[in-house]
């Protein structure tokens, strides 16, 4: 008898790894300010996305968006009254950000996600802080400047990203027969059209001039003439249905962006030598940014 039990369990066991629950699909639904408030800590996610968030050559998480996040974690000391917070960082990648905000691995995404209304199904967006284009880049030898040059031809995506359905989208309504080949990371998306593997990289046009002022070889790279998409709202992802932590956080932006301090925040990581990388996108401020740093609000 005592077998058979043991031998249910272990068929049980079995089963659920089979066709339980997938991690993707765990949800954690504990307050995220509560657990702020017990645990003294908050987790931050980060990318490998300068300027906005990336790891610096002494091993420290900076860029625009962490600036902005760990403004937001003074703000939120104050109103919980707490001593302090702690941030834990923690790295994500465009394909598993939601996974981990999900299963409260992170809190907020402190990066740059694309805020669309499809993503907008399955996480809460911040206020945005940045409005950028898609282009695609490619080898300047190759003399690709139009979509249109594109036809036929392979371009690497970041899997996770909005630059998949993007590019598709073009290719079914251009008739171009596109093949798009999706990678885990912006940098291997980027390596590809540097060893010839793709004809061209598509991703946020301000990620691209960073990625291109980083090689040996600035000169050989070149953004597409055309834009893949007009300017897109961007912002700080975090789980849906936490209505008190995604209200805390749009406050205490709102407090930050009326504020002197959010434009020294840009000009450090757009219109001056960027820190930790000396590279200097001279990138003002965009008209729909000044808008919404003057009146934010949440996009339905």
């Amino acid at each position: 008898m005592k077998m058979h039990i043991v031998r249910c369990l272990l068929l049980v066991s079995c089963l659920g790894g089979a066709i339980g629950v997938k991690a993707e699909d765990k949800k954690f639904d504990t307050p995220t300010l509560d657990r702020i408030v017990q645990t003294g800590k908050i987790r931050i996610g980060y990318g490998s996305t300068a300027p906005f968030s990336f790891l610096n050559a002494d091993g420290q998480v900076v860029g625009y968006s962490i600036d902005l996040c760990r403004g937001i974690v003074e703000k939120l000391k104050d109103r919980l009254k707490l001593h302090s917070i702690d941030i834990e960082f923690v790295p994500r990648t465009p394909s598993n950000r939601v996974q981990l905000l999900n299963d409260g691995t992170m809190d907020i995404e402190c990066n740059a996600s694309t805020n669309t209304s499809e993503r907008r199904k399955s996480v809460a967006f911040a206020y945005s802080h940045f409005y950028g284009a898609t282009r695609y880049v490619s080898l300047r030898k190759n003399n690709l400047k139009q979509l249109d040059d594109l036809k036929g031809r392979s371009v690497s995506v970041a899997l996770g990203t909005v630059n998949i359905n993007e590019i598709n989208e073009i290719s079914r309504k251009r008739k171009l027969n596109i093949s798009t080949v999706p990678v885990d990371s912006l940098q291997a998306a980027f390596d590809m059209v540097t060893d010839g593997r793709v004809a061209a990289f598509a991703m946020d046009e301000v990620l691209l001039k960073t990625m291109i002022a980083r090689t040996q070889s600035p000169s050989d790279y070149v953004l597409s003439d055309e834009q893949v998409t007009e300017l897109q709202p961007l912002g700080f992802m975090m789980r849906l249905n936490d209505e008190a932590f995604v209200t805390a956080v749009n406050q205490a932006l709102n407090e930050i962006y009326k504020s002197e301090a959010v434009k020294g925040i840009y000009s450090r990581w757009f219109e001056e030598p960027m820190p930790g990388l000396n590279i200097n996108l001279e990138l003002p401020m965009s008209p729909w940014l000044i808008e919404a740093l003057r009146s934010p609000q949440t996009l339905k």
